[in-house]
């Protein structure tokens, strides 16, 4: 047995959607210091090349923007990664949105909006990225890595409808696509995260005290906790893990 390499990341291509900030930030940073090539992509353009170059000094990081909302834009982004990899080792869907309003206003657009980015983007760019995960599932395994929530296992106070639904879709869709995928050597996982300060989740990125007096481990999670998450489920230390879930959530799910 050998255990010196099981993290490792050196030499592998990775894809990071929504990398510019919080979860997928924090994912891409830990590729990196593992030593993945990664390349990130955002709605807002500036923000990811800002991210991109922030990260710059710890490896190979490329910015390549894009709303992946629409199998257009995802047509797009496919092919201007292409310009750069033709095989990628990694694909984590990160890229999410959330909606919150009361059950008698709920507005189809927050619906869809959600639903839209969450399940049905994630769905059709792991098709999209199905040819170059199979053409780097050589000696080692391809991954894929879906970001769902601990939201989609259990309910929080707020109205989140879409969300809610949304992230126990990712939870399932995972399943079905790794039944799928692990004939072409392509794991798929998700992780499902809990309480991270991020734009996302601002609870606990501006009243991380507050928020931690709910969480059984006294803290809300750190950049380090996800980026381990990802890192064993990208290396081959999570070879034989495959349609599960991974919650990462410092006790929440079981204490609510």
């Amino acid at each position: 047995m050998d255990t010196s390499n099981l993290f490792s990341l050196h030499g592998r291509v990775a894809v990071v959607t929504g990398g510019s900030r919080g979860i997928g930030k924090m994912i891409a940073e830990g590729f990196l210091r593992q030593g993945a090539k990664v390349y990130i992509t955002a709605r807002k353009a500036e923000a990811c090349h800002a991210a991109a170059e922030e990260l710059s000094g710890l490896g190979s990081i490329t910015a390549l923007p894009a709303d992946i909302s629409t199998t257009s834009e995802i047509a797009a982004f496919v092919a201007r990664l292409r310009e750069h990899e033709s095989a990628v080792d990694i694909l984590v869907n990160n890229a999410g949105a959330a909606w919150g309003e009361d059950f008698d206003t709920f507005p189809e657009s927050g619906w869809d909006k959600v639903m839209d980015l969450n399940v049905r983007a994630l769905f059709f760019l792991t098709q999209a990225l199905a040819p170059n995960l199979r053409a780097a599932a050589t000696d080692h395994l391809a991954k894929v890595i879906n970001i769902a929530s601990i939201d989609g296992i259990g309910l929080n106070p707020m109205e989140t409808y879409s969300y809610h639904a949304s992230k126990a879709a990712v939870i399932h869709l995972t399943k079905r696509l790794a039944m799928r995928l692990i004939k072409d050597r392509i794991a798929v996982n998700s992780i499902a995260p809990g309480a991270f300060a991020s734009n996302m989740n601002r609870l606990a990125r501006d009243h991380a005290d507050a928020v931690a007096e709910h969480i059984p481990a006294g803290r809300v999670g750190e950049p380090e906790d996800m980026a381990a998450a990802a890192i064993y489920l990208a290396s081959r230390a999570g070879d034989y893990v495959v349609g599960s879930n991974l919650v990462v959530d410092g006790g929440v799910t079981y204490s609510r």
